[in-house]
């Protein structure tokens, strides 16, 4: 049988982020037809991840909708995975989705906001995430920043929203940065999946210390975190030892403006 891919998000209590994320697995089913999609969250949301994996009986690729490699991605998965373990069924943890080349959704979203590509419009731009306490998570948002400050040209600083610091220090201190530099405008960069309390949360601290802002939407349902999904759903899969016939003839799949390159892959099992 084809595996199961099982996404797996944060959670919020905000009831934009399961409207996102499912958008994201309407996205993504569109995208491998034939491959049974589900989403499930790591709190705050149902189901869970420990639920979702009770419901599934075969072999299972989940595939966190996370950006960096932080303690959900290396402590706490693992754990449900193990407890919910079943014999007979394999389940694989595959990477992030921001292990993917994002840089250019990222951009995307910038244009959809307004920042244009034409060197004299002076745009400094904060890439706000979440934070981690794992350094590691933190420096790859930073190379994430790097990315795009050299596909755009154009400075970039990092803000992790629970990061601000008293007062927003953090966030006041990336903006006189950015200015230095040479902007004369700041817009935001959210490496989000969904709107939120911390988008919210970089958002109030942007209007106090950056007036006009342009803010950019998070990356959502973008082709690119699609394309993410399929391609790490296919090298996990590629790691069970069962092949595969359900995914023989689906090829390439398209879905819209959706382009999910790497399906039949699946079909060389």
């Amino acid at each position: 049988m084809t595996p199961t891919l099982l996404l797996v998000a944060h959670g919020s209590r905000d009831a934009r982020f399961p409207a996102t994320a499912g958008r994201v697995r309407d996205a993504v089913s569109c995208a491998l037809p034939g491959v049974d999609v589900r989403l499930a969250y790591l709190d705050l949301n149902a189901p869970l991840v420990g639920d979702a994996l009770g419901e599934i009986a075969g072999d299972c690729v989940a595939v966190p909708l996370l950006f960096a490699a932080g303690y959900h991605q290396k402590i706490d998965l693992p754990a449900i995975i193990a407890e919910h373990d079943r014999p007979g069924r394999v389940v694989i943890r595959s990477e992030v989705i921001g292990t993917f080349p994002l840089a250019n959704a990222l951009a995307d979203r910038l244009s959809e906001a307004g920042v244009g590509a034409s060197a004299e419009e002076r745009v400094g731009i904060i890439l706000s995430a979440v934070g981690s306490s794992d350094p590691g998570a933190d420096r790859h948002v930073r190379r994430r920043a790097i990315e795009l400050s050299t596909l755009l040209n154009r400075p970039v600083e990092v803000v992790f929203a629970t990061k601000l610091g008293p007062r927003e220090q953090h966030l006041r201190n990336a903006v006189r940065r950015l200015r230095t530099a040479g902007a004369d405008r700041i817009a935001v960069s959210p490496y989000f999946l969904s709107a939120g309390l911390l988008t919210e949360r970089v958002e109030a601290a942007l209007d106090t210390h950056a007036p006009g802002a342009l803010v950019a939407g998070p990356l959502g349902a973008h082709r690119d975190i699609v394309d993410a999904v399929c391609h790490h759903y296919w090298s996990a899969a590629s790691e069970l030892t069962t092949p595969h016939p359900g995914l023989a003839h689906s090829g390439v799949a398209e879905c819209g403006h959706l382009r999910c390159t790497g399906v039949d892959r699946l079909s060389r099992l």
